[in-house]
């Protein structure tokens, strides 16, 4: 495997942070600030930088290189498989009326399976509901084969988030990655460091990701109720204070995210399905907490692994991000600690992380995690 990684800061030229070499037929990442992708020219300029790559862009809530974390820039990392392959398939959600599960079906049946190892996502964030585009891409895909990866973000602004595949960043894409190859080793894993706290409530009323009602009363009224005066500052306040989300039969716990609220019908919008039933309980962490649970996160992905990894693709949340504050490269460092100052590091922070649970194969949506695709040839 080689890599080629370049990053640039708002107002700046492209700088290498690595050595330029030639890569062939290179599976470019393009990580960004969204204002910087809308940039016109954002395709042409990656692409002369590597004219032979297939180039999938995603945009941001924060950028990640290596151990730095950055605002306001566009970071990329170019891969030559030297002993594997990769195919990407892309579809915009607004072709399927937006029903993330029907776009999900759809991407999955591009694949075929023969040697198919591992599937890595990068999925606009605004509109889309992860729970839904996992079990379409399961349905046809299977659970044998491991799916990881993301949705895009947009700082803390949740206005509009981008995304695509060789052509320049739009809303309402989905991007995967079919990672193929006999030599191929791709372990994830995710784990966030947050504590539930409070009365537990049942859900309910609820459709997809749509919270209406925690035993019987207005979900938003009871969520407020508890923010008190940050309920002014509603959905970004929401960020500190995650639901941990049980439902009924698992024996895994789930955390989500409010990323939207609809105050004419008092109802949230979370990142994820809120099935009925369920219980919910409010949730909080520290910067200490964070950075542990970072650690775990890499701990549990290089569990087992058979050579340490040659690429880390990283995907943390923007409500981590915002309790970490000044101290946010802390979790970074701590991945590191562990997967090791040989592994190439890239990813962004998202408004949502998809990745199985441990020794499990079926993917999940996560909130508030440290989740880790670690990738050796």
């Amino acid at each position: 495997m080689k890599t080629v990684q370049v990053h640039k800061l708002k107002g700046n030229k492209w700088n290498f942070i690595s050595e330029k070499q030639e890569l062939k037929d290179p599976l470019v990442l393009v990580f960004g600030n969204r204002f910087l992708l809308e940039s016109p020219t954002i395709y042409n300029d990656v692409k002369e930088l590597f004219p032979s790559g297939n180039i999938v862009f995603g945009s941001t809530s924060g950028e990640i290189i290596n151990e730095n974390v950055h605002d306001d820039s566009i970071v990329i990392t170019a891969i030559e498989f030297e002993k594997s392959n990769y195919i990407v398939h892309s579809k915009n959600i607004t072709e399927f009326d937006n029903n993330s599960e029907k776009v999900g079906e759809a991407l999955a049946t591009k694949f075929s399976k023969e040697n198919l190892k591992h599937i890595f996502i990068i999925s606009e964030g605004s509109s889309v509901n992860g729970s839904s585009l996992i079990e379409g891409l399961e349905k046809n895909i299977g659970t044998n084969i491991k799916i990881s990866g993301g949705l895009c973000g947009d700082g803390a602004r949740f206005k509009k988030t981008l995304a695509s595949y060789n052509e320049s960043p739009k809303e309402g894409e989905i991007v995967a990655i079919g990672f193929y190859g006999e030599s191929l080793e791709i372990s994830c894993a995710n784990y966030g460091g947050w504590k539930a706290f409070g009365p537990e409530r049942i859900v309910t009323k609820s459709v997809g990701n749509i919270l209406y009602e925690l035993d019987h009363k207005p979900a938003l009224n009871l969520y407020k109720k508890y923010l008190g005066d940050k309920a002014n500052e509603l959905p970004q306040a929401a960020l500190f204070y995650p639901l941990n989300l049980k439902v009924e039969g698992s024996d895994k716990s789930i955390i989500r995210t409010i990323l939207n609220i609809d105050e004419e019908n008092n109802t949230m919008i979370l990142a994820g399905d809120v099935p009925e039933n369920a219980s919910v309980q409010l949730m909080m962490s520290s910067v200490d907490d964070i950075a542990e649970g970072a650690s775990k996160a890499a701990t549990y992905a290089m569990r087992n692994r058979k050579h340490k990894p040659e690429l880390s693709l990283l995907v943390s949340c923007i409500g981590r991000k915002l309790v970490m504050n000044q101290r946010i490269e802390e979790e970074i460092e701590e991945v590191i600690e562990v997967t090791g100052n040989q592994s190439v590091t890239t990813g962004f922070y998202s408004y949502g992380e998809l990745a199985p649970f441990s020794n499990r194969n079926e993917c999940k949506l996560h909130n508030q995690t440290m989740t880790l695709t670690l990738i050796s040839e």
